[in-house]
């Protein structure tokens, strides 16, 4: 009676079908899976399993999600995962994979003192409850157009143990929101109609496209935001969008057509332009 697959068999295989179909990384992506597959915590079992076959129910859960990966699907959406700031969250196709720039959104905010805390656009929620986290005397809302978004930052609001102090409100930017916030926050879709086209399938294909892009010039979002912000914000407060790389300027622009006056431009760790905050004068 002839062995089964071996981890070392088909993690050669798997690279070689991930590399044909034109997947970056092939041979980490390979691993990744395998390991979440087996539901090791990392790679160092793995290494002493090489030889050893698995059982049928490892290897179709390995295959299957080799063949996700072929098609180009996210290796977030795969897994159902994704590690932000300090925290793991749940991540399907109705929400943005949460990114390491945007950390630089959460670390910017985190400068400062906030009680009241809205978040325009919450997707997973990774953003607002990130920030509750670090924060235990904060209150916060993330309001989304998609249900189905809300349904998933509800969820990791209750893995991070912070649901007692977020709520979430279906909302078109302002529309539904009430009072006021001494910070807003937003991850706002600002890719334009034009960069679209050159995005990588797992980004095009399979995240939600009314999260990416205006179908415009990637700035109708943040117009939007500028013209009611003040209403919302209370003196002294703190408005922060995280921008495209050379969207800077451009949104500084924005703000000050709005009438909000002078805005600042914090980069990432790649000396990119990544956020864009303006504050409130404390006696406005």
């Amino acid at each position: 009676m002839s062995a089964g697959p071996t981890v070392e068999g088909l993690l050669k295989d798997a690279a070689d079908r991930l590399s044909a179909a034109g997947v970056p990384g092939a041979r980490s992506d390979a691993r990744r899976l395998m390991i979440w597959a087996l539901g090791l915590q990392d790679g160092a079992v793995l290494e002493a399993q090489d030889d050893r076959p698995l059982s049928d129910d490892h290897v179709a859960r390995f295959r299957d999600a080799v063949t996700e990966r072929v098609n180009r699907r996210p290796f977030s959406q795969i897994t159902g995962r994704r590690s932000f700031w300090t925290h793991e969250f749940l991540v399907t196709g109705d929400v943005l994979d949460p990114r390491p720039e945007t950390e630089t959104l959460v670390s910017a905010a985190l400068d400062a003192h906030f009680h009241r805390l809205l978040d325009l656009g919450t997707g997973s929620g990774c953003i607002l409850l990130s920030l509750l986290a670090e924060r235990s005397g904060a209150q916060g809302m993330g309001v989304d157009m998609s249900k189905e978004a809300l349904a998933v930052a509800r969820k990791n609001a209750s893995r991070l143990g912070v649901q007692d102090r977020a709520t979430f409100c279906c909302s078109d930017w302002f529309s539904h929101v009430e009072g006021r916030f001494d910070l807003i926050v937003s991850n706002p879709p600002y890719i334009s109609a034009q960069e679209m086209e050159t995005l990588a399938p797992e980004v095009a294909d399979w995240e939600p496209r009314v999260a990416l892009t205006d179908e415009r010039d990637g700035l109708t979002a943040y117009r939007s935001i500028a013209r009611e912000v003040d209403s919302y914000l209370e003196p002294g407060g703190r408005l922060m969008v995280e921008v495209g790389a050379t969207q800077g300027a451009d949104v500084c622009a924005v703000f000050a057509a709005a009438g909000l006056g002078r805005a600042q431009v914090l980069q990432d760790l790649d000396g990119r332009d990544r956020v864009v905050a303006w504050r409130k004068a404390k006696g406005a």
